[in-house]
């Protein structure tokens, strides 16, 4: 079956206690409803994916990917969030090469938005209301900067989907904009 947005947040949050893990998943879930807009495709279908792509990080972080599809059958999750899930472990954890809009769209912003939110902790606001493509390229050519992020994987991202690494960024800041009190980038504007 495919769950209801809520039904998803509710297995997110059965799984993964840390609040900084919840919170990256909201904002994967903002910048997948972005992208799921921006195709013409189910931007729901796409934040369900967002929500549930690290549905075994916290309490399996050495197993990630090995469990997840196991929880997400469980649960009797569709196949195709299942594969989408996978897919944004590819060449890291899994082998599942990212095929649909969908999935390479999850492989991107999955590491993207973990520089975005970075380089909104560093801006006076804290905000990625002010944000810009500019503010965020400066700190991705900086590798020690939000050093976890694997750049590579981004650019193999928007390889894959065909699109420009400055589009990609903007579609992502879009989507955070478009949430960005859920996803705690509100910061002080």
């Amino acid at each position: 079956m495919r769950p209801t947005r809520e039904k998803a947040f509710e297995l997110l949050k059965e799984y993964t206690e840390s609040e900084a893990l919840i919170m990256h998943a909201l904002q994967v879930e903002a910048a997948m409803i972005e992208f799921g807009k921006m195709f013409g495709e189910d931007e729901e279908l796409y934040g369900i994916v967002g929500l549930l792509h690290d549905i075994d990080y916290d309490k399996y972080p050495d197993e990630h990917l090995k469990v997840a599809p196991k929880i997400l059958k469980e649960n009797d999750i569709d196949e195709d969030i299942i594969r989408a899930v996978m897919s944004h472990g590819y060449g890291m954890c899994t082998d599942v090469k990212p095929e649909s809009n969908m999935e390479k769209s999850i492989y991107t912003v999955d590491e993207l938005t973990g520089i975005i939110n970075a380089c909104c902790l560093l801006r006076p606001s804290k905000s990625v209301l002010d944000l810009n493509v500019k503010s965020v390229n400066k700190k991705f050519k900086d590798k020690k900067f939000a050093a976890g992020c694997d750049r590579e994987v981004i650019l193999n991202g928007c390889e894959m989907l065909g699109m420009d690494k400055n589009d990609v960024i903007e579609h992502t800041i879009k989507g955070l904009k478009d949430r960005a009190e859920i996803v705690g980038l509100k910061g002080e504007l």
